[in-house]
């Protein structure tokens, strides 16, 4: 018989809009505050569930790292790392050749999308929804809108998502591995929000939280720790050595709140169940 949740409400009292917060681990929601269940913008979150369903794709041999796209130069490993040379919503180029810089790109990864879209001869979503979204069971996932920010999805959905990346089932234990590891690691840039890291680690569509400071987990979370926020005011990370997964979701765009609400919570949340 497992227990009921933490009540995290009063981490969440004095955020603004409507929110939500999860941490759980393998079989437990340890503590939450809000409905789970509620189902809206994850905004950037959404690159996870696209990256996961690129790594289903590398597995089965549908699209390969090395395979050519996006700018001159670049290919899907360029892409899914943020280090493709494109900029956040340019289909422009930036002044840096690919391989150069951790540049934050949305349409670095509706490329990418693209890619796999045209190797596999069904659209994006359709693959996705297959690929990842109904073997983990996420009923009422909404997997329309851009692969980069237009998803949306419950707490629940991240939380699954979540264990899947601490647990894989879809794909081997190596593949997320090497996804969540730093790709390209020397590279600097900047984390939207959080300012200039050096080196600004990323894996193949993953964030790594590393030593960059400040930094949106807090300061308890292992350098390992990888996932994503979303200018939502969603986030979603994995700690896989305490196996753990931590999961917001909210009415309120990402702002200033945000920067000071989420280091305060996740280090709270490291506290009372890391």
């Amino acid at each position: 018989m497992t227990s009921e949740p933490g009540d995290l409400s009063a981490l969440t009292s004095t955020w603004p809009g409507t929110s939500a917060l999860a941490i759980a681990n393998q079989n437990t929601v340890l503590g939450a505050a809000g409905n789970l269940d509620w189902v809206t913008l994850i905004a950037s979150v959404s690159k996870l569930f696209t990256s996961y369903a690129c790594l289903v794709a590398l597995e089965e041999g549908t699209i390969s790292l090395d395979d050519q796209a996006g700018p001159s130069g670049s290919t899907v490993r360029h892409l899914m790392a943020h280090a493709s040379g494109l900029g956040f919503d340019s289909d422009a180029s930036s002044t840096f050749k690919p391989g150069i810089r951790r540049i934050y790109s949305n349409v670095g990864i509706e490329k990418l999308a693209n890619h796999l879209q045209t190797a596999a001869g069904i659209p994006f979503t359709d693959y996705l929804v297959e690929a990842v979204i109904e073997p983990l069971g996420l009923v009422g996932f909404e997997a329309q809108g851009s692969p980069a920010h237009g998803m949306r999805a419950s707490i629940n959905h991240l939380l699954a998502l979540g264990r899947e990346l601490m647990n894989p089932t879809l794909v081997a234990r190596e593949t997320l591995d090497h996804a969540t590891s730093p790709v390209f690691p020397e590279l600097p840039g900047v984390l939207p929000g959080f300012g200039s890291a050096d080196p600004n680690l990323w894996g193949l569509g993953f964030e790594i939280r590393g030593n960059k400071n400040p930094h949106w987990t807090g300061t308890r979370l292992d350098p390992t720790t990888f996932g994503h926020f979303g200018g939502s005011g969603s986030f979603l990370w994995v700690d896989p050595t305490r196996q753990l997964v931590g999961a917001s979701l909210s009415s309120e765009a990402f702002g200033p709140w945000a920067i000071d609400a989420w280091p305060t919570a996740n280090t709270v949340l490291i506290e009372r169940y890391g």
